[in-house]
């Protein structure tokens, strides 16, 4: 039988130094940005060994890949490159079993089906944006038990939060940043951005709706200080910043609050907060990093970024990991992200109850968006 599937791959503009490697073409082209190599490896290299193999065999044609590389971060033939046969490998098994993705991918992973509540970040810092706020993500969860109600909620609050913006910081300040959410340049502190966020849900007549924050401290920090809205703090004072900060508003989530390397840190906020702790930049969805943050037990939720580790197959083994270790799991696009819903699917195969895909705004985050209120029609 002939199927034809397509699969792409995101960039991450905050990456992890731990994560597999983008391989990208570093000559005049796209600035340097093309992918060249990355699809020639595919045609010359990867392309003759799989061909004639049955899709239905996703751990061995990920292996294949991997030895086929042979290096420790996927730098001789590029995660990009790795993942994007790897993701389209799934999805023709998928049109194989005539399964829809969500169902076939289940099955791989041995995962019960559920739709996830979605993390929507509509105020952008950091890397994601060209302002001074510090802390890269300002996200809200409506807390909804039907999807389609959590979509409308955040919807709403997203475009009261705009209104509001403008009567306090004046036109031209909502501008949005890598993400699809709002990035003021007036908007310089964090309590700046949660108050402001705080008032939108208000208005917006929603009861449940909680905050979540990404702060991606490894962008912030350096010299063994974290510069948090213009002030230098030792990883002690931060970490009582974050515990004033879970008193004020109503946040349930935290995603890399220290530095990358810092497993202690995350494990005290973890211990002293109660509230959920996600490692990103400090696990890379990477199955080593876990067991090191489980170890030390510095997290409670995992941040699965496909692309960080560069095929399904491991992808899903870090999953194992974190629910093995009573772990939740939070499926996650990427700042760079394309119009492919793969991750919408991910996210409903495993059951993980959490999708981060950026603001209600733009095609490459409403595709997943969408992708999930259809699905949510048929469960």
């Amino acid at each position: 039988k002939k199927h034809t599937v397509t699969a792409s791959v995101p960039s991450g503009a905050s990456t992890g130094i731990h994560e597999a490697l983008e391989l990208r073409d570093h000559q005049q082209r796209y600035l340097g940005l093309g992918v060249r190599k990355a699809i020639n490896n595919i045609e010359k290299t990867i392309a003759p060994k799989l061909k004639n193999k049955s899709v239905l065999k996703q751990h061995q044609l990920d292996q294949l890949m991997i030895s086929l590389d042979g290096t420790k971060n996927k730098s001789k033939l590029g995660a990009n490159a790795l993942l994007a046969v790897s993701i389209a490998i799934a999805k023709a098994a998928a049109e194989e079993k005539k399964l829809p993705l969500y169902k076939y991918l289940a099955k791989l992973a041995k995962t019960k089906s559920s739709i996830p509540k979605p993390f929507f970040n509509v105020i952008n810092g950091g890397k994601h944006a060209d302002n001074k706020l510090s802390f890269q993500e300002f996200m809200i969860v409506p807390q909804y038990s039907d999807y389609k109600k959590n979509l409308q909620a955040a919807s709403e609050i997203y475009h009261l939060l705009k209104k509001d913006l403008h009567r306090k910081y004046g036109q031209g300040t909502t501008n949005v940043g890598d993400e699809g959410g709002f990035a003021p340049e007036k908007l310089n502190t964090t309590k700046q951005a949660l108050t402001i966020l705080q008032q939108a849900i208000k208005e917006s007549k929603h009861k449940n709706v909680k905050i979540a924050l990404d702060c991606a401290a490894s962008e912030f920090y350096k010299n063994n200080k974290y510069k948090v809205d213009g002030k230098k703090l030792s990883k002690e004072k931060l970490l009582n910043y974050y515990l004033k900060l879970i008193k004020e508003y109503p946040l349930i989530s935290i995603e890399d609050p220290f530095q990358q390397e810092d497993f202690y840190s995350f494990a005290k906020l973890k211990q002293q907060s109660k509230i959920q702790i996600v490692g990103d930049d400090l696990t890379v969805t990477n199955l080593n990093r876990i067991m090191l943050a489980i170890k030390s037990d510095s997290c409670n939720c995992l941040l699965l970024k496909v692309n960080q580790i560069g095929t399904l197959t491991e992808a899903l083994q870090a999953v194992k990991l974190a629910y093995k270790n009573n772990w939740k799991v939070m499926v996650s696009h990427r700042s760079g992200e394309t119009e492919d819903t793969f991750i919408a699917d991910l996210a409903v195969a495993l059951g993980c109850k959490q999708i981060k895909a950026g603001a209600p705004c733009r095609g490459e985050r409403t595709a997943k968006y969408n992708r999930l209120l259809r699905i949510s029609e048929v469960l």
